[in-house]
Parts: structure tokens; C-alpha cells; sequence
């Protein structure tokens, strides 16, 4: 098991990841498949300093994770939106835990005092997870997202990094 920077021979596997999780309508407020097209541009503006991680197993990407600027204003550049994603075959084993502590540890070399999780706020696993982290709820914006006709709200947990 490996985890290392992302490449563009990568996207296709982030992608394939990614559109699995829209049919739950628990983790991304997409509401149809996206193609790699799609996401070229934002795989395309991730940087040394704004990474892309795969986690590979067997040789296989079966999650990643991605730092995104917060606001884009020079004052929030410490600020770190994080996200993470796991196939479904391998969510439930403790992946998150390991791929958010990771996430973690490489925030200080890049530079980050503060992590981000938007997350829905009926998506319980995931807030737990964080919580089990230190990361307190900051913000809540109800009702926000409309998805098959049902109004879901979002939820923001922050942390500051030591």
C-alpha cells in the first residue's frame, strides 16, 4: 500500500472513484457522472503546494485525496479545503482514518495551519471521522443543496494544525 502525488495517468482512476460516490448523494453535491474531460481543469490547477494524492493498493488506485485553496485571498493562503475519497470495496476498513492523518502530516511541509471538511451534513461516517481528529463543526449552511428534489445541508468542520 502506497501513497504518493498523483499524475495524469491517474485522472481516469480519481474519476472512476469520484463518480461512484454520486448515486448516494452523500458525499458530492454532482449530480451526474462526470467525464475526465471534466475534470481536467481541476486536476490541471492542483500544485506543489495544493497536491493530489492516490493511495494505491496492489497497484491499483483505490482513493485520493486533494488540498483546495480556501477563498483565494493572499490572507486565507494557510487555509486548506481537504478532500477524500475511497472506492466503495474499501471504505469501512479504516482507510480515511490513515489517508487524514496523512493529509495531516503533509500540511506542515506545504505551508497549511488550517484544514477544511465540507461534508454533508447527513453523511455521519465521514463527520465522525473527522471528529475522531479534533475537527469541530465551525459552520452550518442548511438546506443549501438540492438533490433529486430533497434539501440537504452542509456542514463545515475546521481544525487548527499544531
Amino acid at each position: 500500500m502506497t501513497i504518493r502525488l498523483a499524475n495524469s495517468n491517474d485522472l481516469a482512476a480519481i474519476v472512476a472513484i469520484y463518480n461512484e460516490t454520486i448515486a448516494s448523494r452523500m458525499v458530492t453535491a454532482d449530480t451526474e457522472q462526470v467525464s475526465i474531460a471534466d475534470k481536467q481543469s481541476w486536476f490541471n490547477s492542483h500544485t506543489k503546494q495544493r497536491p493530489i494524492y492516490v493511495y494505491e493498493q496492489d497497484s491499483k488506485v483505490i482513493a485520493w485525496l486533494s488540498y483546495k485553496s480556501f477563498y483565494g485571498r493572499p490572507a486565507y493562503d494557510a487555509t486548506v479545503e481537504i478532500s477524500i475519497y475511497i472506492t466503495a470495496f474499501a471504505q469501512g476498513q479504516g482507510l480515511g482514518k490513515h489517508l487524514l492523518a496523512f493529509a495531516q502530516e503533509q500540511a506542515k511541509p506545504l505551508n497549511i495551519k488550517v484544514l477544511l471538511a465540507f461534508i454533508f451534513s447527513h453523511n455521519i461516517p465521514s463527520i465522525k471521522l473527522f471528529e475522531r481528529f479534533g475537527y469541530q463543526q465551525w459552520g452550518n449552511l442548511p438546506n443549501v443543496a438540492i438533490l433529486d428534489d430533497n434539501h440537504y445541508s452542509l456542514t463545515i468542520l475546521g481544525k487548527h494544525l499544531g
